[in-house]
């Protein structure tokens, strides 16, 4: 009966996204891009003679996750071919032509009929499915071909419908599991309670990412003749909350800062420029000789905030008071104090632990931001907060490597 509510719950998404993509943007792509897509798919790996590994992705966030899995499994199994799927449209068009895949495609719906058509087109020696994504027909399907499936950077809650008394048909979807390779330990006493053993704590495979990105780094030197050696917060993904409590702090403290806006839209910037009561400059519009000459650097692009960090001595990270926080893991890889607001950023294990060490800090308000700010002007607890977040990375790295393993001793 269960599972009849959950295919009829599928169709039923499946209308409100082709109703919704007749007047919104990211619906259509969603529903164009799954257009044709067993014809696509039959006719690009028409002449693949090689093994495919499965790689699936809700979205971007989980890209950042399955990539360096993705990257270690395309060195290490030269003679396979990788295909990623995303379930979201901020995956897969900004990723479709990720050059770790040969392939790259939207996931179909989860319905019985597509998920046998698929399974039987691309064939997968082994299915990998980051963090979040649990689906019953795919899962089915791959569990009765024999074909290993793997959840990699998993996380679960108490909350989540896995562990509540009516959610069986959710439990068979973990069953059918080959492994499971969580972030935290309560993830591995969950999955124990409901009678799943093959479970691994291995941490979160973004540690991994981060910490390549940093040793890649490159020079952005228009943000490095900005900083002229003086102190700097970096503002990473700022919405409009954030932006309220950071104004009133950068109008009246001499230091520099470094905003990315959420949303870069003209009128977004410009309101945001008129706020500030000290000199700023667009990146777009900056030049190098002059740059220094101004407080405040605003990021007008999308794609170099994990790089810009590296400028900063702290660093704010947005989301915190509106929709979910952004990556701290970016800032915390270069050792530096992170802030960000206090209403939603339980969810993410990596800010519980850095406030919980001393790394991270929550904040409130304008004023509260103050008072932890002036806190950290104390050298000791500067350094302190410095080294825990340094030593937090340096812990955590490893994850790759263990599902890489694991990976080489199941198809060898």
């Amino acid at each position: 009966m269960l599972l009849i509510f959950y295919n009829v719950a599928i169709y039923c998404l499946r209308l409100l996204f082709q109703f919704a993509s007749l007047f919104n943007a990211k619906a259509k792509a969603f529903v164009s891009g799954r257009k044709s897509i067993f014809l696509i798919l039959k006719k690009t790996l028409s002449d693949n003679q090689h093994d495919i590994l499965w790689v699936h992705c809700a979205s971007l966030g989980e890209f950042e996750q399955g990539r360096p899995v993705i990257e270690a499994l395309k060195r290490e199994f030269v003679n396979h071919k990788i295909l990623l799927t995303f379930f979201s449209p901020s995956g897969y068009e900004i990723r479709k032509n990720y050059s770790g895949a040969d392939y790259v495609f939207y996931l179909p719906w989860d319905t019985k009929k597509n998920a046998r058509r698929f399974v039987q087109l691309v064939n997968p020696v082994l299915a990998i499915f980051i963090k979040y994504e649990f689906w019953y027909n795919f899962s089915a399907e791959l569990k009765k071909k024999n074909i290993p499936q793997l959840s990699v950077s998993s996380i679960f809650r108490e909350d989540q419908v896995f562990f509540r008394f009516y959610g069986g048909l959710f439990r068979r979807i973990l069953k059918n599991f080959d492994y499971f390779f969580v972030q935290n330990a309560t993830s591995v006493h969950l999955l124990r309670l409901i009678g799943i053993r093959n479970c691994i704590l291995a941490g979160d495979t973004r540690f991994d990412r981060v910490n390549e990105v940093v040793k890649k780094r490159e020079e952005i030197l228009l943000a490095k003749a900005f900083k002229n050696n003086e102190k700097v917060l970096v503002a990473g993904s700022c919405w409009e909350e954030d932006l309220e409590v950071l104004i009133p702090f950068i109008n009246e403290n001499k230091m520099k800062f470094i905003i990315a806006p959420h949303e870069i839209h003209e009128a977004s910037i410009v309101d945001f420029e008129k706020s500030l009561q000290v000199k700023s400059v667009r990146y777009s519009k900056a030049v190098e000789s002059t740059i220094a000459d101004s407080q405040v650097l605003i990021i007008d692009n999308i794609g170099m905030l994990s790089r810009l960090y590296q400028y900063g001595e702290f660093a704010y990270i947005g989301g915190g008071f509106g929709k979910g926080l952004h990556n701290i893991l970016e800032a915390a890889c270069y050792g530096i104090p992170i802030f960000f607001g206090d209403k939603n950023f339980e969810k993410f294990q990596e800010a519980t632990d850095l406030i919980n060490r001393g790394g991270a800090f929550q904040i409130s308000s304008y004023t509260n931001l103050i008072t932890q700010f002036d806190m950290l002007s104390i050298p000791e607890n500067f350094l302190l907060a410095c080294e825990v977040t340094k030593a937090y990375i340096a812990e955590n790295l490893g994850a790759t490597e263990k599902v890489t393993s694991y990976c080489s001793k199941l198809l060898k």
